[in-house]
């Protein structure tokens, strides 16, 4: 499955905040952007997109499909920097939250389950169009493999 890019903040949103603050019974949290962009970074989501973690941050989408509501938007009047931090309530805390909790702990015990073939299907999945991420940040294939050629040739004369 290929996530966009939008689609992939919230998913790294909902694992790593979203989640951990329903299961921890809490009726707040929030989320800074700064920090979600350097996980999402470290999974090859493209450096520079600060603008498009804090739309989607705060899409009607994400809100609705996480039962959650914005208490409010700290940071410049932008709302669109890496110094943004949203903070969110959930939008009907009892019985939302209960059947939440209860999906993700299911979630949870689908993984344990799950055999060899669909753990390596999930992880590369995760890292689909890191490499294309690489390569057209050197201007293709037939750059980045110049590139490189470049780089041995320059050791070999050293």
């Amino acid at each position: 499955m290929n996530l966009g890019l939008s689609d992939q903040v919230r998913k790294l949103a909902r694992k790593k905040y979203v989640d951990p603050a329903m299961l921890a019974g809490k009726q707040r949290f929030s989320i800074p952007v700064k920090e979600l962009l350097r996980e999402l970074e470290s999974e090859g989501f493209p450096g520079r997109n600060t603008p498009q973690v804090c739309s989607a941050l705060q899409t009607s989408r994400f809100l609705r499909e996480n039962g959650l509501e914005i208490e409010g938007v700290d940071g410049p009047p932008s709302k669109m920097s890496t110094t943004v931090v949203v903070r969110y309530r959930l939008a009907d805390p009892g019985k939302r939250q209960v059947a939440r909790r209860e999906e993700i702990e299911n979630q949870q015990a689908d993984l344990s389950s799950e055999t060899p073939e669909q753990w390596a299907h999930r992880v590369t999945g995760k890292i689909s169009g890191i490499l294309k991420d690489e390569l057209a940040e050197y201007g293709g294939g037939e750059a980045f493999l110049r590139w490189v050629r470049g780089y041995d040739e320059e050791e070999e004369a050293s």
